[in-house]
């Protein structure tokens, strides 16, 4: 089967004049897109890179992010994308950790280059996209000096495209290695699920260090699309990106869909051009969801489930299933139907017994899309990926007799109080439902008699007291679920995917003690 090099090629032969991508101001079609990324291919090849070696890229979204993509694997090599939010020292870690040889960021990322040029240990080239006034390589340079065409290579679909980097919001990040197959595995899901047509055009929002910014900004090259790349997720960007080149196609975080519809700007601009709008990587509220639906009536929507670990999306919510009023309502709570690639099951997440319908526990998947494992860690790779390919996700959750996927919540999330489970999701959701709170988060905290009591920590209006807020909860939820204290805060700190900080809320409460905090 022919890398995703392969599909670039067929793609500029087939569609030649075609707008490949636009970036700001920018645009450029299928034949030239090609080109570039041939010579970015040579520019690599002529700092040292071959089959195997990385090259990490620590900015925001952009053309060039989309032309070393393409560039490293036309050589063998591979990409290593780096959350643009870290402090220097993660920053140095991961290109550390990465052994890259070659390091590119975006300008205003210079200075955490500078901060770190002499902590990198395996890195001969450091490159800056359009700064001045630094003694790195400048970028466009270092493109217009490299040859024409690179060293002849023959990708294998076997190798890795690309090594993304877990969150790290439970220690230190894991590089994950996503090989081609893994790629158009999770790609030809899409034939089946988007609607595409000749008009399509795809939005790139989401940052290209995540998983979804990456794997659509390839999708755009496999089917064949223009892809709209935005430089980063802000909502009124979004928006205004949405009319001006009439997207038909995007995928966002929950956190983006609560905020948008509360922006003038964005609910002042022609969305309608929308046909599908894909969510997911974070537990979304009906309340939101709802709201969501109601800014943009004429467009499709779609949950998707998965992680960087499984390419992407391995589960999505079909739109007929999104009518909030109809009979299969409760369905919106859910994370929808495995792809036909995928295999899931809830086991024990201590013994590994599978479990029934109905029944919580640990969700395990198979599927082509599962990653190759983790860069230089191959008893982590062991632990969590089997002889036979059963992922463990880490995620919880149930299906139900018709084989939807309900996502409770990470199972290292999990409560225990007085030997009940309890999944902060479940609170979470019904907490968004009250008028007076906007954001929300729920956490385990110490209690001498039950072990740990849930608490929750809001973000709502003054005129509501906490025992309004658990009262709610109690009228809807079984009252050990229900948090026991409340505490406000002006906002929830969330990674740039929306994951709420889960491991930076509980900390301050487990100090001391012996429970260790994941």
């Amino acid at each position: 089967m022919p890398g995703l090099d392969g599909v670039l090629r067929e793609r500029a032969l087939a569609y030649p004049d075609r707008v490949a991508y636009i970036a700001g101001d920018t645009e450029i079609s299928y034949r030239d897109f090609d080109r570039r990324v041939d010579r970015v291919a040579a520019a690599l090849a002529a700092a040292g890179l071959g089959p195997g070696d990385r090259v990490a890229v620590l900015d925001k979204n952009s053309l060039e992010y989309a032309e070393l993509l393409f560039g490293a694997t036309r050589i063998g090599a591979a990409q290593v994308p780096v959350n643009y939010r870290l402090a220097p020292d993660e920053v140095a870690y991961i290109v550390n950790n990465s052994q890259a040889k070659v390091f590119v960021v975006g300008p205003e990322f210079l200075p955490v280059l500078d901060a770190i040029a002499g902590k990198l240990e395996h890195t001969d080239l450091t490159v800056v996209i359009s700064g001045a006034g630094h003694a790195h390589q400048d970028y466009a340079a270092w493109i217009d000096a490299a040859p024409a065409e690179p060293p002849a290579y023959e990708p294998d679909s076997g190798d890795v495209f690309v090594q993304l980097y877990s969150s790290g919001t439970t220690g230190l990040p894991k590089g994950v290695m996503l090989t081609h197959d893994n790629f158009l595995s999770a790609l030809a899901v899409t034939n089946d699920v988007w609607d595409i047509d000749g008009s399509s055009v795809l939005m790139i929002a989401m940052p290209m260090y995540h998983v979804a910014g990456n794997v659509l900004t390839v999708s755009a090259v496999y089917n064949g699309l223009t892809g709209v790349v935005t430089r980063e997720p802000d909502p009124t960007a979004i928006a205004q990106g949405i009319e001006r080149h009439r997207v038909t196609h995007i995928f966002l975080v929950p956190v983006l869909l609560q905020f948008m519809p509360l922006i003038p700007e964005v609910t002042a601009a022609d969305m309608s051009s929308l046909r599908l709008m894909l969510y997911g990587a974070s537990p979304i509220s009906e309340d939101v969801l709802r709201t969501a639906m109601a800014m943009l009536p004429t467009t499709d929507f779609r949950q998707v489930y998965g992680l960087t670990e499984v390419t992407g999306a391995i589960t999505s919510l079909p739109p007929g299933d999104h009518d909030p009023d109809g009979p299969n309502a409760h369905r919106l709570r859910s994370a929808g139907l495995p792809n036909d690639n995928t295999e899931l099951r809830i086991v024990d997440p201590a013994t590994g017994e599978e479990l029934p319908a109905g029944r919580v526990g640990e969700i395990i998947c198979r599927t082509p899309q599962n990653m190759k494992g983790y860069w230089g860690m191959p008893a982590a790779t062991a632990s969590a990926l089997s002889e036979d390919n059963w992922f463990r996700t880490g995620d919880a959750g149930y299906l139900d007799e018709d084989g939807y996927l309900y996502i409770h919540d990470r199972v290292k999330d999990m409560i225990i109080s007085g030997g009940e489970n309890i999944y902060p999701a479940e609170v979470e959701n019904v907490l968004m439902g009250h008028p007076a709170v906007s954001d929300c988060a729920v956490i385990g905290v110490p209690d001498e008699r039950w072990g740990e009591t849930p608490k929750a920590i809001v973000v709502a209006s003054e005129d509501v007291s906490d025992q309004e807020i658990i009262d709610y909860c109690r009228e809807r939820l079984a009252h050990f679920k229900c948090p026991t204290s409340v505490e406000r805060r002006e906002a929830i700190p969330r990674n740039p995917t929306g994951k709420i900080l889960k491991r930076d809320l509980r900390a301050p409460y487990w100090q001391g003690t012996d429970r260790g905090v994941n």
